[in-house]
């Protein structure tokens, strides 16, 4: 290659490198296009704000949607022939929405997690005609129960209130209300209701200790003595009530289905169980198990007299 030639190639690249370093706009293009295109983040903002909590402040997104428009001017290339408020349009959408993830104390994980959760409620509430409990929410999930009230109680815990809502008047309607509404309260009242079922159906033996421990509060020294065993035994017993009376008013509660009874041993236990919780179901009836409660959902004292085995 002669070198003139050399010369030539060497001073074309200088030319390209020098136009690549040159901005594609000049700062007085850059204030034309921000102070005519103002007015477009006020109109995204006015856009997006409906759809918002109330604790979002306006400002700080007409702030970020401005910062986002001052960029959008400065990479601005007229030569591609798109429109400027299209171009910028998408940028602002951008960083309002970054900003907004910036503000929101859960992860994007836990509100994908929550909104999945809120669309199998809708759908089963469209097609149960009614609110559906928490074990069929979860069984549509593919989840535990307890693992659709973590998400339930991460969303909670991220939710955000603003101070200045807390007027004298209206302040006490921000909080969310703890108080039980009326289908829950009957719910606990008949679980209620199965539990003092399934207790006046333990054996003679196992409910006289449940009975003198959790209901007289006699110690368990006292209660061997009287049945003869050691304190040791009772423990066992103890523990053994409360097995079938978890395992007798769970299937109720949770209206599961009745296991089948294998054979051996375990078939026997499976048996057993079920045949108590069979009878824990036919000793009452919704009204007779609301008995055992207010309407407030309090206890009524039952007085056992002082509990004897023969």
């Amino acid at each position: 290659m002669s070198e003139p030639t050399i010369v030539r190639a060497a001073s074309d690249k200088a030319a390209v490198g020098e136009r690549r370093s040159q901005p594609v706009v000049n700062s007085a293009m850059v204030t034309s296009l921000v102070e005519d295109n103002i007015a477009l983040v006020g109109h995204l903002v006015r856009e997006m704000m409906p759809r918002l909590p109330g604790h979002v402040n306006r400002d700080d997104l007409i702030s970020a949607g401005m910062a986002a428009l001052v960029v959008s001017a400065q990479g601005f290339d007229p030569s591609r022939e798109v429109p400027f408020a299209r171009f910028a349009a998408i940028r602002i959408r951008g960083a309002l929405l970054d900003e907004l993830r910036s503000m929101d104390w859960a992860s994007r994980s836990v509100r994908g997690r929550s909104r999945d959760v809120e669309s199998v409620q809708n759908q089963l509430a469209a097609t149960l005609n009614r609110s559906p409990r928490p074990q069929e929410v979860a069984a549509a999930l593919g989840m535990s129960v307890s693992e659709v009230a973590s998400i339930q109680a991460d969303v909670s815990r991220a939710s955000v209130l603003s101070l200045q809502a807390f007027a004298p008047d209206s302040g006490a309607a921000s909080l969310p209300d703890s108080r039980r509404n009326p289908e829950q309260l009957v719910l606990e009242r008949e679980q209620l209701g199965y539990l003092h079922d399934a207790i006046d159906e333990l054996p003679e033996r196992l409910r006289f200790v449940v009975r003198s421990y959790f209901f007289e509060q006699r110690q368990m020294s006292d209660i061997a003595a009287e049945l003869g065993v050691t304190e040791s035994r009772i423990s066992q017993l103890r523990a053994e009530a409360l097995k079938l009376l978890r395992q007798g008013v769970a299937g109720l509660i949770t209206e599961a289905e009745p296991a089948v009874a294998g054979g051996g041993d375990s078939g026997r236990r499976e048996a057993r169980v079920a045949s108590y919780a069979a009878a824990v179901a036919a000793r009452g009836t919704v009204a007779t198990r609301l008995q055992r409660s207010t309407a407030w959902g309090e206890t009524v004292h039952v007085n056992f007299g002082r509990s004897s085995i023969a």
